[in-house]
């Protein structure tokens, strides 16, 4: 009489820390989004709270400033408190910062609760990123990593549209409080149920003030430098070169203390790692890439072409969708043991692709002259995010991986921000450039200039009262539309070579495979 076979007892996929862990990129998702949710809806919240526009730039400078300075302290923080409840915290409180931004009723009180709405959300994002190698096996990763890599790469192209809509909708109040549902569900979540480490709070024993002083504000002055540089003319302005140059002492400073000193806030020899430090290189750079489209392409479609809000919105949603066909591509790709440098390859030449197709806009250019440019963005976005993060983290060790994660994303950040810089700046002087050369180049006694002056200022005869002064001034908006178009064409066009660029990079990494190279497992 034959044995019965044991049943093979199957894993749960819903386990308290696969609840906590989605909880918490229900989190991150939050965060992410709400660095561009304001974008679109500036003015209305300038109304609101009678502050001029240059004034009200700061509701979003300032959650991108407090962002960037907390992110690369968050695996000291996770490792001295526990992740469960330095997540929680940190969920905790970007929720009730958001309430209060919604209850705003001051420039000055706005400016301050998204500044700590941005030090929250700014917690909750390296360490999902962190947790990953920390609680899921290498054949579970890629599912996992294509999710994060759809919040990662898709927030950014929300946030403007969703904060518009709403704004149109309701008020601009409910896009803050958009995040308090989501937010008491994520506290819930990962506190009841995310048991993945202990508390050390033997590392507050000699805590590095000194470091995490330099930390706070070298970082902070030097996005304050990327985002009102160009506006601020860079060096011109006395702030600006002070801070420029506090920056690089602080940072300098700052390198050689965290690397001297017995218990760095940081711990920097992660960059002893050639994968991580040519993933914090590479990060950069699709920092700049996703960042920088996302940047040009409604500026294009709202000033230029004159489309709404809603209207963007649809058009930006095509590379959305790219990316959900895209993910089970890639992730068929990681689970057949594709190389990673492969696919990273083929995402960084068609992201390329995708911008140098939108390098040829016109003033005509609509939803069917960006759908292509869209698509193989967008089809392309999950090959760069997913190898690049395997490649980064994927071979350290558990120890590392919660610090190094705070570092490789802070380098994505920074390098949006650098890139968000370049491009404002060069956008600016190139149109002064372009202008300067079409004026140059047309003919206004010419017969086609005499013609188009002659027949607008018949049509505005009767409108107003010097119809050729009229006619003039719409011939130099035209002069200027134009000049600011071919502009957005170079910037398309030096993302693509940056990315082109980023190549040269690629054959100096180690690929990183499921069946057990990384250290965190």
């Amino acid at each position: 009489m034959s044995k019965q076979a044991a049943p093979v007892e199957k894993k749960k996929f819903l386990t308290n820390q696969n609840i906590a862990f989605f909880g918490m990129v229900i989190g991150m998702f939050m965060a992410i989004l709400d660095i561009q949710i304001v974008a679109s809806s500036l003015p209305v919240i300038a109304a609101g709270l009678s502050a001029t526009q240059d004034e009200l730039s700061w509701v979003q400078t300032s959650y991108i400033i407090a962002e960037v300075v907390i992110i690369p302290l968050t695996g000291f923080t996770a490792k001295v408190l526990s992740t469960r409840i330095s997540y929680t915290l940190a969920a905790f409180g970007f929720t009730i910062m958001s309430i209060l931004c919604a209850t705003a009723n001051s420039l000055e009180s706005m400016i301050v609760f998204r500044a700590l709405q941005g030090f929250f959300g700014g917690a909750m994002i390296p360490t999902v990123f962190a947790t990953i190698y920390i609680i899921f096996k290498p054949e579970e990763r890629p599912v996992v990593s294509i999710i994060i890599g759809l919040v990662v790469t898709m927030a950014p192209t929300l946030g403007p549209t969703v904060g518009g809509y709403i704004t149109d909708v309701f008020s601009w109040h409910f896009m803050f409080l958009l995040n308090v549902i989501p937010g008491i569900i994520v506290c819930y979540t990962v506190f009841f149920y995310g048991d993945f480490d202990k508390p050390d709070y033997s590392l507050l024993k000699n805590f590095d003030f000194t470091g995490v002083f330099f930390l706070i504000t070298s970082l902070g002055c030097l996005q304050y430098v990327l985002e009102e540089g160009a506006r601020k003319e860079w060096f011109e302005n006395n702030l600006i070169l002070g801070l420029s140059i506090y920056v690089v002492f602080g940072l300098s400073f700052l390198v050689y203390h965290e690397l001297t000193t017995q218990k760095p806030i940081l711990d920097l020899h992660a960059f002893k790692n050639p994968n991580f430090s040519l993933g914090c290189a590479l990060s950069g750079i699709l920092g700049v890439g996703l960042y920088g489209s996302v940047f040009l392409l409604p500026i294009f479609l709202g000033s230029s072409a004159g489309l709404n809000t809603l209207q963007i919105g649809v058009i930006m949603g095509v590379m959305g969708v790219s990316q959900f066909f895209s993910a089970p591509m890639a992730g068929f790709c990681m689970a057949k043991e594709v190389d990673r440098r492969i696919m990273m390859s083929f995402g960084l030449v068609f992201f390329a692709f995708g911008c140098y197709l939108n390098s040829f806009l016109t003033p005509e250019s609509r939803f069917y002259e960006m759908m292509i440019p869209q698509i193989v963005r967008g089809l392309s976005l999950m090959f760069c995010f997913i190898p690049i993060n395997d490649i980064a983290l994927g071979t350290l060790s558990k120890s590392e991986v919660q610090n190094a994660s705070g570092l490789y994303n802070l380098m994505r950040n920074l390098g949006g921000a650098i890139g968000l810089a370049v491009i404002n700046s060069k956008l600016t002087d190139h149109t002064v450039g372009h202008r300067e050369t079409l004026s140059s180049n047309l003919q206004v006694t010419g017969e086609i200039i005499q013609n188009n002056l002659a027949s607008i200022s018949a049509q505005m005869s009767d409108k107003v009262a010097n119809s050729d002064l009229a006619s003039l001034s719409i011939i130099n908006g035209w002069l200027q539309r134009d000049a600011f178009i071919i502009s957005i064409n170079n910037m398309f066009a030096f993302i693509a070579a940056l990315f082109i660029f980023a190549l040269i990079l690629v054959p100096f990494t180690k690929n990183v495979k499921m069946a057990g190279e990384s250290g965190a497992h």
